[in-house]
């Protein structure tokens, strides 16, 4: 059997890896060009945040501790408010787990690699999706040498947010798709090591609320961060001088300026992205052609469960053709209804950790909330635990994790209403019926 992976990034990739061990010939198609030969297109980065759900699917195939050897674990984040000390906060009630901070072509080059050495995997790139027949699997590819036509018994489209192969499936009526953008853009800087260390903490994710908006920064492992702003949308177009943008940010990031030397240049130069959700429906046609990953249900980057939430497909995909003795007709409905659930609850959580992020968490009240809500893990280990933890350190399906969520608070509410006593009994009884 026949399969094609259109899209070699980090889903696409990570997907033939997983194929390739049930013996079938997997083809991938990329339009780029090899990524691990030139060089990164600026300002399109967005560092990844690889937590429980991206680590457990890199275990199953082993590639866990060489893909994520030059990750940085972040186990909390630092606020930077406009004025005042730095204000830690933690992820976990134990104050001993964290996420991992990892360049996106950095994980994809790896997967790449990995992919390539797989039995029965190979990879093409610069072909370019033109042509799609979902009912026989025959597609056209534009590349540097003319049009190229091959059919494949199954297609799988891991090409992103923006795919080609759901913009096929749409033309031919086979899905609809709806992709909600948000009034948000996106725009990255840069701060460099100084003396070859890291200038502010690399165990953290940086955070400057803003109200309305907010900026982000993650650690490198060549000791620098990657920054990126996320503003209303047309805001960027204010600032078109130099003085401009050294007065803005002097005023509302002013511990930026000394350790961002390059911050005029990134900011006249590096592009402004897009974010928004998509909605697909169904994510498959005739039992042969499917979507996953973004291609399917991308999702607002602000939980850092973009990637996790795609490799978890992968796995979850992978157990649906384990049930089905291979069989795709049956694997791909099943896949579909086993995942969307949890996609469209990850999807909301990240619209919400959104409007956290920028407008709560320099607010007193949240820190003391959040403080309150982990002193309950600690004292109820395993039967109170936060949106945050059951979402990036374990694999509960998302679904599961917003309703226990929502049941956790109204019992938290309850039991503050009665007394600290109470608190112990409601939630056991709440856990005891899930």
């Amino acid at each position: 059997m026949t399969v094609a992976i259109v899209g070699a990034g980090l889903t696409g990739s990570l997907l033939a890896c997983f194929l390739a061990r049930r013996g079938l010939s997997v083809t991938l198609y990329e339009k780029r060009a090899d990524p691990r030969t030139g060089e990164a297109e600026r300002g399109r980065s967005i560092n990844l945040a690889i937590s429980e759900r991206g680590l457990d699917a890199l275990r199953r195939i082993g590639l866990d501790e060489e893909v994520m050897a030059d990750a940085l674990p972040m186990k909390g984040r630092m606020i930077h408010p406009v004025d005042g000390p730095l204000d830690f906060h933690s992820y976990s009630a134990s104050q001993d787990r964290a996420i991992n901070s990892i360049g996106r072509g950095a994980l994809n080059n790896a997967l790449l690699d990995a992919a390539e050495k797989a039995p029965g995997v190979s990879i093409v790139f610069e072909h370019r999706l033109v042509a799609l027949d979902s009912q026989t699997g025959a597609m056209g590819f534009e590349t540097p040498g003319g049009l190229v036509e091959v059919t494949a018994d199954v297609v799988l489209g891991a090409d992103g947010a923006g795919s080609a192969v759901r913009e096929q499936l749409v033309g031919d009526g086979s899905v609809v798709d709806d992709v909600d953008f948000l009034d948000y853009g996106y725009k990255e800087l840069s701060i460099p090591s100084a003396g070859g260390e890291f200038v502010l903490d690399p165990g953290a994710l940086h955070i400057w609320p803003r109200g309305t908006s907010m900026m982000i920064a993650l650690p490198n492992p060549d000791k620098s961060f990657t920054c990126t702003l996320f503003w209303p949308a047309g805001s960027f177009d204010a600032l078109t001088t130099p003085a401009l943008i050294l007065g803005y940010f002097g005023e509302h990031y002013p511990d930026l300026l000394p350790v961002a030397p390059t911050l005029v240049d990134d900011y006249l130069n590096n592009p402004v992205g897009v974010l928004g959700t998509v909605h697909t429906h169904p994510w498959q046609a005739h039992g042969r052609t499917a979507l996953i990953g973004d291609a399917a249900h991308a999702i607002v980057p602000f939980y850092g469960q973009g990637a996790n939430c795609a490799f978890e497909d992968v796995v979850a995909l992978d157990r649906c053709l384990n049930e089905t003795s291979g069989s795709w007709a049956r694997a791909l409905p099943l896949f579909e209804a086993r995942r969307r659930d949890n996609t469209e609850a990850i999807a909301e959580m990240a619209l919400a950790n959104f409007v956290e992020m920028r407008d709560k968490v320099a607010s007193p009240v949240f820190r003391l909330t959040k403080q309150l809500e982990h002193a309950v893990e600690r004292l109820l280990p395993g039967h109170y635990v936060s949106r945050y933890e059951l979402v990036s350190f374990s694999t509960t399906p998302y679904a599961e994790v917003r309703q226990r969520v929502r049941r956790q608070h109204q019992l938290l509410g309850v039991a503050v209403a009665l007394g600290v006593g109470a608190v112990g009994a409601l939630v056991r009884a709440a856990v005891r019926r899930r």
